[in-house]
């Protein structure tokens, strides 16, 4: 496939870059800062896109005839509340300007609905949680329903607690729910998790609770 990444820097952004990469695809990783970017690849498969993510017209060369794009668009820390939804609505923009139809995009636990038979421990965790990062939680249900709202084949994948551990590939995924007492998952097997999604037609327009 023809694949763009946004967030290609970021843990998980970075991941699906190289995962693709191997797996054999041709990949646009979008970057605000090519020195932050460090993956290469060998075989011409890979072209670094440089952009601030501002203007929908000046993304519209890296999504152009793309089978699907990926994004791993979102705060790093508390104080970048608000990122998510302000650049995923540029990267929409720019997709619906191209007519390009699928996109994957990272959320969180939290903002999906609670997995069915969850305990109280895991409940009050999931609410303590939710408070501690209320702003980026906000932020990313904006993005969320700037999603929905939109023409494109979407999903939303949601992990819960992100580690950074290699790609095991014994995660679970629930359309439509979270899996239950799932508290962790690694950012590679988020990654694998997507790319994987990208030609299921079950995850389109569905947000996928993805954990252990």
């Amino acid at each position: 496939m023809k694949l763009t990444v946004f967030g290609a820097t970021g843990g998980i952004g970075k991941e699906v870059v190289r995962q693709a990469l191997h797996a054999g695809h041709e990949v646009t990783a979008v970057v605000r800062d090519p020195a932050r970017f460090t993956l290469s690849d060998g075989r011409g498969r890979l072209e670094v896109f440089r952009a601030d993510l501002t203007d929908p017209g000046a993304l519209r060369p890296a999504v152009a005839g793309r089978d699907a794009v990926l994004s791993g668009l979102g705060a790093r820390n508390r104080g970048d509340a608000g990122v998510a939804a302000r650049l995923t609505r540029t990267v929409l923009a720019a997709l619906e300007a191209e007519e390009v139809r699928r996109l994957m995009v990272v959320s969180a636990a939290p903002v999906g609905p609670e997995p069915e038979g969850e305990g109280l421990l895991d409940r009050a965790v999931r609410g303590v949680v939710s408070a501690v990062l209320k702003d980026i939680y906000a932020d990313l249900r904006e993005m969320e329903a700037a999603v929905a709202r939109s023409a494109v084949d979407w999903t939303v994948v949601r992990p819960p607690r992100l580690q950074d551990k290699p790609l095991t590939g014994g995660y679970r995924a629930v359309v439509g729910g979270f899996p239950l007492r799932g508290r962790f998952i690694g950012r590679a097997d988020v990654a694998h998790a997507m790319l994987g999604m990208v030609g299921d037609a079950a995850t389109v327009k569905q947000g996928v609770g993805v954990a252990y």
